[in-house]
């Protein structure tokens, strides 16, 4: 089942204060101004999700081919998701963990607030 940039936005959205936007001309989403998923039309496609450097070197060592990297990518903190291949829930707790990484904390504190 391939997921659309739209239904990625979608899932995104649900988090507090996702916003779409731009980021290197492409399309992005970004919290407090701070991007954290990109949809990449370079030639590699695919999605580029700001994730911690250990969740990444787990998702690219499972073998797993919705995961990948590029040389342009080497000791960045983030994953190369194909959308083509990646399930809708996993996708979704890959987003929800970029949004953490990248909201400011008063955001994540309001989250965490509202979610007791």
């Amino acid at each position: 089942m391939t997921i659309t940039w739209q239904q990625v936005v979608a899932l995104a959205t649900e988090l507090p204060e996702v916003a779409e936007s731009t980021w290197w001309r492409s399309p992005a989403l970004k919290v407090g101004g701070k991007g954290f998923a990109r949809l990449r039309d370079e030639a590699e496609g695919g999605l580029a999700l700001l994730c911690e450097t250990e969740e990444k070197m787990a998702l690219l060592a499972s073998g797993d081919p919705a995961f990948y990297t590029t040389a342009h990518y080497d000791g960045y903190p983030y994953i190369l998701i194909d959308l083509d291949r990646v399930a809708p829930d996993q996708l979704r707790e890959l987003l929800d963990a970029a949004w953490w990484l990248a909201a400011p904390a008063r955001v994540r504190k309001q989250r965490e607030q509202q979610s007791r």
